[in-house]
């Protein structure tokens, strides 16, 4: 049984009934009535509000004369994410930006907030929620954006190959490369960041604070890498579901 962190022992004592009550709506029972709140899915609506009181306070700071740091920061994160979308999407990249950008920094805070006594990592737990529903999430934006652009008909008949006697060979290879995807994003996500984490907690408990401090800046890099790699992949799958529309 995993060790409850206080933010879930709050929303458990104060808001477990609506818990439950969201999880009846799909026809998910918690193991414990009582406790239905998961740390991960205490972390992970963490980092949400994290994210929408940052973009407030941002908001609410935005100059054209007198840009502040914080300003200054999310356009150059603005123009990074713009500049990848163009290379690897191309001229239209800019219809998804919106998307790439929460993904990217969803992922990237969902790593991070694990560096912080006292929390954990949404992206670490097991079986992998987080990870399998950020790549659910990558994996269907794809599929819709191509059936959106070329229509699902031309859309969908990419996958027979280039010529129709090929069909019977190309829709099985399809459909598997296509499902491959998801479970690729989620293992690798959720792989690295457990991995990490391991690292730093046993670290911590061997040797000094200062040595254990290198591993967590290791951290910061492998969580900066691995939402800049899922998104990165995402936007090669949104290429290659949308580079059609262009013949």
């Amino acid at each position: 049984m995993e060790h409850e962190l206080w933010v879930t022992a709050l929303l458990n004592n104060y808001l477990a009934g609506v818990a439950s009550a969201v999880l009846g709506w799909f026809g998910v029972h918690a193991h414990n009535p009582a406790r239905p709140w998961a740390n991960f899915m205490a972390m992970q609506i963490l980092v949400v509000l994290i994210i929408l009181v940052l973009f407030a306070v941002l908001r609410s700071r935005l100059s054209m004369d007198r840009p502040g740091k914080l300003q200054h920061i999310f356009e150059l994160v603005y123009d990074f994410l713009e500049a990848q979308g163009e290379e690897i999407v191309g001229r239209g990249a800019h219809r998804y930006i919106a998307f790439f950008g929460t993904l990217f920094l969803f992922i990237l805070f969902s790593n991070l907030i694990g560096i912080i006594p006292t929390f954990e990592s949404p992206t670490m737990f097991m079986p992998a929620p987080v990870p399998a529903g950020c790549a659910m999430a990558a994996f269907l934006f794809y599929n819709l954006e191509g059936m959106r652009s070329m229509g699902a008909g031309k859309y969908l008949a990419h996958f027979m190959g280039p010529v129709w006697w090929l069909a019977p060979l190309m829709i099985p290879i399809e459909i598997i490369s296509h499902l491959a995807r998801p479970m690729s994003l989620t293992i690798r996500l959720f792989a690295n960041m457990f991995a990490g984490e391991q690292v730093t907690l046993i670290f911590l408990g061997l040797v000094p604070v200062a040595i254990p401090a290198i591993f967590m800046g290791l951290h910061v890099f492998v969580s900066l890498l691995q939402a800049y790699i899922f998104m990165l992949l995402t936007m090669v799958y949104v290429q290659g579901a949308t580079a059609h529309e262009e013949h």
